[in-house]
């Protein structure tokens, strides 16, 4: 009786000074996964395929993965590589043979128009280490890697924590 009194005091001390029993931890939110096709690009298919996995590899919170429904299509012309944003994750992406034709890097603008679909910006560093400086970069740059700070800007973006870059038209020159 004495133990079984003990005990009950013991947990009623517990519950009044706020102790609980631990939970397991709620699971990570999947990732949003986009959509693409990529049937219209050409030779350049394999590149835009290379750049989603090193999009992939590179954020926790977003997957870029071929199929449907497609929210982001990539066609290929003769112009410069171009997106054409409707929203976060959804729009379109011209690799424009200009670009290609005067050395940049194939990868290296797959990857760099993803990022306008994933909600960057361009930013004309000249530094090849950033991956959205683009066509200010040298044309010798072929690091398609993204920064750590456009990692970590498009994991936030896709988390809903921030507000992503207006819709628009970002071009490659």
């Amino acid at each position: 009786m004495l133990r079984r009194a003990f005990l009950g005091l013991l947990a009623l001390s517990m519950s009044l000074v706020g102790v609980q029993v631990l939970a397991d931890a709620p699971a990570a939110a999947a990732p949003r996964i986009v959509y693409y096709d990529a049937s219209r690009a050409g030779e350049f298919a394999t590149n835009f395929a290379q750049a989603a996995q090193i999009w992939n590899s590179s954020v926790t919170n977003v997957r870029l993965q071929a199929g449907s429904p497609a929210t982001v299509v990539i066609y290929v012309d003769s112009g410069w590589p171009r997106a054409y944003v409707t929203g976060l994750g959804s729009g379109r992406i011209y690799m424009g043979r200009q670009a290609v034709n005067q050395g940049y890097n194939r990868t290296r603008i797959a990857t760099h128009e993803w990022g306008h679909i994933l909600g960057l910006p361009d930013r004309r560093t000249g530094l090849c280490s950033d991956l959205m400086s683009g066509s200010s970069a040298p044309v010798s740059c072929a690091n398609a890697n993204p920064s750590a700070a456009e990692r970590a800007r498009v994991d936030q973006l896709f988390a809903g924590s921030a507000t992503p870059a207006p819709a628009g038209v970002y071009a490659w020159s």
